[in-house]
């Protein structure tokens, strides 16, 4: 079997009916296989586990988000050399076709694992990997008005109640504080997507009030945030040792704790987007962006949000200026953090109007192009603008790729509504 199968039935939980335990004889609950990584690090991210404790043992139910790995053999985890690679530290879960050796990560602790039990019949697998996906993808390219208005409101109003909820869930961290929720998810999405967990790191270990006392130095607000990113490497140029210099006086100051450099991914990215490059530009906004959050939610209308977010800098005395986001990046922070934040701000504060007023915004933003996006697009879907292609990435991730075909308006009236899935 080739690695790239087990990580497909994982992915499309073809093993879901089937029960799971750890090589030491507890039971695992896969709540979520978490999202596929076509990076360097492991397999997938954001994993939802839960592990029971052996029969008769008085012991608490166990918990863990996390990633998880996938091998063939557990041996292969050593012939990749993760136990010597500090990424692979936060697998929770060792997902494997056969377990002959355990496995530890670089601080020495055990990895648990899982012999993953699935359909070992070959036609049961030949019918999963005809892929049901491709009876939807046939019968919208010949009816493209299977996909229809009303199934799109309905897609669209539930992306935004789950990017509410999160918001919701970030002011339950912040003490109801909005622009500190609004901090962090504007730095998890200046990731774009490849960086976004280590930059929501990066604003949670470095807290606003920090960077507030410095919001006028432009200097001390790019230092604090590269000096936290671990980036400063220790071989420095002139440049970075006079950032690192000041870093050590204002971590000190801050008691601050920096995060690992090797949380960050550059495989395959333009130098151009590099973390470096992107921290940069974050700094400058917030310099540059007095009152940002305040400003953010009483806009209404697109060009002033891109003003608000489209800057051209000025020469500063101490250090090269990055360069200005491009266009296309400003419309992803207004999709994934401004419109959100105003929906919900609304609605805490029973504004129905001005939430429906944000979600209109979408109207008038260029629909994303990204992979998503373009098999739509050939599918003969029309994606004109930032609303349809947010439904579209949503129909994808929370249904098509989750395999909730009977739960989906299009795949009941193919498959449920003339019975052509019987698996």
């Amino acid at each position: 079997m080739l690695e790239v199968v087990l990580h497909y039935i994982w992915q499309q939980r073809i093993f879901a009916a089937f029960p799971q335990q750890t090589t030491d004889g507890r039971k695992v609950e896969v709540i979520s296989v978490g999202e596929y990584n076509k990076d360097a690090g492991p397999d997938f991210f954001n994993a939802h586990i839960r592990i029971y404790p052996h029969e008769g043992q008085d012991t608490n139910i166990i918990d863990w988000v996390g990633n998880v790995e996938i091998h063939i053999q557990s041996s292969d985890w050593f012939k990749h050399r993760h136990h010597l690679d500090k990424g692979y530290n936060n697998v929770i879960l060792h997902v494997v076709n056969q377990a002959d050796k355990d496995v530890y990560n670089t601080l020495g602790e055990k990895i648990v694992q899982c012999e993953l039990n699935y359909p070992k019949n070959v036609d049961y697998l030949n019918r999963f990997f005809s892929d049901k996906n491709a009876q939807c993808y046939i019968q919208l390219q010949h009816n493209p008005a299977l996909l229809t208005d009303n199934w799109k409101n309905v897609l669209l109003n539930d992306r935004m109640k789950r990017k509410e909820e999160a918001i919701f869930q970030l002011l339950d961290m912040t003490q109801n504080h909005w622009e500190n929720a609004f901090y962090v998810t504007l730095a998890h999405n200046f990731g774009f997507h490849t960086n976004g967990q280590p930059f929501e790191l990066l604003a949670k270990q470095t807290p606003l009030s920090c960077l507030n006392k410095h919001r006028n130095n432009l200097f001390q607000l790019t230092t604090l945030l590269l000096g936290q990113s671990g980036l400063l490497l220790k071989e420095r140029n002139e440049e970075e040792e006079m950032l690192y210099q000041e870093y050590l006086f204002l971590q000190k100051k801050f008691s601050l704790q920096p995060l690992e450099a090797h949380l960050w991914k550059k495989l395959r990215m333009r130098p151009q987007t590099f973390p470096e490059v992107r921290i940069r530009q974050f700094a400058f906004l917030l310099y540059r962006s007095e009152f940002l959050f305040s400003q953010a939610m009483q806009a209404t209308n697109i060009d002033t949000l891109l003003d608000l977010f489209t800057f051209k800098p000025d020469a500063d005395e101490k250090l090269p200026l990055p360069p200005p986001l491009g266009k296309d990046s400003v419309y992803i922070l207004l999709i994934n953090s401004v419109i959100p934040y105003q929906y919900a701000y609304a609605h805490e504060h029973g504004d129905r109007e001005k939430a429906n007023s944000a979600v209109r915004l979408l109207d008038d933003i260029p629909a994303e192009n990204n992979h998503i996006v373009r098999k739509w697009k050939l599918l003969g879907q029309k994606v004109q603008n930032a609303t349809d292609s947010q439904v579209l990435i949503h129909l994808h991730n929370n249904y098509c790729l989750a395999n909730r075909c009977v739960q989906c308006e299009i795949g009941f009236q193919i498959f449920a509504t003339k019975e052509k899935v019987n698996l």
